[in-house]
């Protein structure tokens, strides 16, 4: 017999993994819903924590906050996993144009997470560039798909783990529990909250086999190439709104490899390529809490490209929602959508 007390969690990506985590560390009674996705937006990140964002060279949103809290999380993952995920593995930042260093100098002198490089002869043996380098600093890389692995391995063996797809039927039969979507881009075929501002984009990367660059670092210009497994990096990415599916582009790839051709000096081969959706939204919020009126149902999404950072933070935050009422950051509460998600 099911206990009115079990919390179903749907998707085993960044959210669920760390909602479940969470929730199974004080005792809960939880099951995890998740279908095998080999291109789900979670097995397919860079795992890249950067705190500024944008053109601009702005903060990312509660940096400050978010960015200390998410490194101590994954790093308690590392211990109790017994697995090694996490790196400071900081950006350099080939300036494309002189009107982007100017702008990057102004910013250096406001923002502390921002350096100039003084060594940046140094790099010419491994990139062509014309103007200077800047160093964003600290960032951090955490090796995502072995943390989604070992903790899948974890949830299987302890038997709360069903890999398939959460339907309609589901739903009936769990009609007692809790039910928190925490799947991405999948969430918005249920009617409970598929009202909420979602804007998924497409995302692409190619994995490039590399040899001679050194791995302590992100190189970005043009594009971004960050460490990957072995000596393969990741390289990428893009936003695409307006796509037909899901599937790797021959357009991505060739305007990728243009691209890495012209920064890159060393030879390369590229040895696959990636695409998926990220389940992003028009406010750049998350959606975090429960529904208004199905009070039983509550959602974790919408981190879109800073599921690295936000995830591990909001998912601390629902749980103890859940277990204790306390309070969900009022700009990822769901319940400033009440009015729409009343309706449905």
């Amino acid at each position: 017999m099911l206990s009115h007390s079990k919390i179903i969690i749907v998707g085993q990506g960044i959210s669920g993994t760390f909602l479940s985590y969470y929730l199974l560390k004080e005792g809960k009674d939880v099951l995890v819903f998740d279908e095998i996705k080999n291109n789900a937006s979670s097995n397919i990140t860079s795992g890249v924590i950067n705190p500024v964002t944008g053109r601009r060279i702005v903060r990312t949103w509660m940096i400050e906050e978010i960015m200390p809290f998410a490194i101590k999380a994954y790093q308690a993952f590392e211990q109790f996993l017994q697995i090694n995920i996490v790196h400071q593995t900081n950006i350099l930042d080939f300036h494309p144009t002189a009107q982007m260093q100017l702008a990057f100098d102004e910013r250096v002198k406001e923002e502390t997470y921002l350096l100039n490089v003084t060594n940046t002869e140094s790099w010419r043996q491994f990139f062509n560039y014309d103007f200077g380098i800047g160093e964003i600093n600290p960032c951090w890389q955490i090796n995502i798909q072995h943390l989604l692995q070992t903790w899948r391995k974890h949830l299987l063996e302890k038997e709360i783990l069903i890999e398939q797809k959460f339907t309609q039927e589901h739903i009936n039969e769990y009609k007692d529990c809790t039910i928190i979507f925490c799947d991405g881009v999948a969430n918005t075929i249920f009617p409970f909250f598929n009202l909420l501002p979602f804007a998924p984009n497409k995302g692409e990367s190619l994995i490039a086999e590399i040899n001679d660059l050194p791995r302590k670092n992100i190189y970005k210009q043009s594009c971004a190439i960050v460490p990957w497994k072995d000596n393969l990096w990741w390289v990428g990415s893009n936003y695409e709104w307006n796509y037909l599916n899901d599937l790797p582009s021959k357009e991505f790839s060739t305007n990728m490899e243009q691209k890495l051709k012209s920064f890159l000096k060393l030879p390369y081969k590229i040895v696959d390529h990636f695409a998926g959706l990220r389940p992003a939204n028009l406010e750049r919020r998350p959606f975090v809490g429960f529904h208004p009126i199905n009070k039983n149902l509550g959602i974790l999404n919408g981190m879109g490209t800073k599921g690295c950072s936000l995830a591990p933070y909001f998912a601390h935050q629902l749980a103890a929602n859940i277990l204790h009422q306390a309070p969900i950051h009022p700009n990822a509460d769901v319940k400033r959508f009440a009015g729409i998600l009343s309706k449905q």
